[in-house]
């Protein structure tokens, strides 16, 4: 294997989460130990390195892997941090007292860490790697812990109860559930709702196929639909946290989408505040209802001669 490979091998067997696992953390764990293309992993040191002139001159000086200066805060935010979080590395060991943020701050592998990386390859790295995940932990462990602690519960109309990873977009699609369907779609049911780690986490693919809307894994659904069978109208609502509202594209794809489907179509872009709707307002298509989190009693219709109605 390339040294590259036997760091990612390192991190993996370490217990460090999949986002640890790729070329730039591999790089970092290299330039941490100063291992060089044609060293073993007994020479493996722990000098201290600053992030820009430190571990970037390293993987462009010896592996020849230019990053951008502006990927500073790649290896700081989504590298190193990790690394001393499943103390693999030591923050600013040479100077405890750094302040936060200072032009000095630096970091080093952990004695812990060297000690069980240096056995890499050899027949005591078993022994050492498990001697090492049980003094520390795993961080991938622990990060799996976290997220389920934090997991945002939705209940539907029928009694069952979901759970979405947390983040603002699973925040806004919990809301439309709680806040948006009991004022605006009363009696309505939860046909369709995705996750930002699920795409498909609940899906009536019985009632959808009744409402001749053709599924499969290229299908582009919006994020929540919900079907008011009272008024036979379908709510296809997008949730805007970092992807775009239903524009005038992405009105064509669902219409396209739901060209079979009989019930009436009712079009949202849910934001979680006004800021967000105030970046993509200019993208909006005509016709469209929007919904805000932050002000759940009021919606805005974009023209036409109906509000909150088929089109």
């Amino acid at each position: 294997m390339s040294k590259i490979d036997e760091a990612k091998e390192i991190l993996r067997e370490l217990g460090l989460p999949t986002a640890q696992q790729n070329d730039i953390s591999a790089y970092t764990l290299l330039a941490l130990c100063g291992i060089k293309p044609n060293d073993n992993w007994r020479m493996a040191t722990n000098v201290s390195l600053k992030v820009s002139k430190g571990v970037m001159a390293f993987c462009k000086d010896v592996y020849g892997k230019e990053y951008a200066p502006n990927t500073r805060e790649t290896f700081r935010r989504q590298v190193l941090h990790q690394f001393v979080q499943a103390r693999l590395a030591d923050y600013n060991p040479d100077t405890p007292t750094l302040p936060i943020n200072s032009p000095n701050a630096h970091y080093a592998i952990s004695t812990e860490a060297l000690n069980t990386i240096k056995s890499y390859g050899t027949k005591a790295w078993k022994k050492s790697k498990e001697k090492f995940k049980s003094e520390v932990g795993e961080l991938s462990k622990r990060y799996l812990k976290e997220r389920k602690h934090i997991l945002i519960p939705i209940k539907l109309n029928n009694g069952k109860i979901l759970k979405l990873s947390a983040g603002k977009h699973n925040e806004v699609q919990a809301a439309i559930v709680h806040q948006f369907a009991p004022r605006f779609a009363k009696g309505s049911e939860v046909l369709y709702i995705g996750d930002t780690a699920n795409k498909d986490l609940y899906i009536v693919k019985k009632v959808l196929k009744e409402l001749n809307i053709s599924i499969n894994e290229h299908s582009k659904l919006p994020d929540v639909i919900l079907f008011d069978r009272q008024k036979n109208w379908l709510f296809l609502i997008e949730v805007v946290t970092s992807h775009g509202p239903i524009s005038p594209k992405r009105l064509m794809e669902l219409e396209e989408l739901l060209k079979n489907c009989k019930a009436g179509m009712v079009y949202v872009t849910a934001f979680p505040d006004f800021a967000e709707f105030n970046k993509n307002s200019k993208n909006l298509a005509w016709d469209t209802e929007v919904w805000v989190m932050s002000f759940p009693d009021h919606m805005i219709h974009f023209n036409g001669d109906r509000f909150i109605g088929p089109r």
